[in-house]
């Protein structure tokens, strides 16, 4: 036996979802020519929005979150 054959393959899902739990992404986007920072769980999903990249941590971290930038 091999030493790879002790690891169980990751599916691109359970990537995704790695870090469901501990981080949030913050990325900008532009809605109707204005900058608003979207905030994302780990696997892509928008799950808030904020007017700045300030605000936008602040949200993740009352949620007990690790807030990262997405560039």
């Amino acid at each position: 036996m091999t030493e790879n054959e002790n690891y169980m393959p990751m599916t691109t899902t359970d990537l995704a979802r790695l870090g469901m739990n501990f981080v949030a992404y913050v990325k900008p986007i532009l809605i109707e020519d204005e900058l608003r920072f979207a905030i994302c769980a780990a696997d892509g999903t928008q799950m808030g929005l904020a007017p700045n990249r300030e605000t936008a941590f602040a949200a993740i971290r009352q949620h007990e979150l690790e807030p990262l930038s997405v560039h």
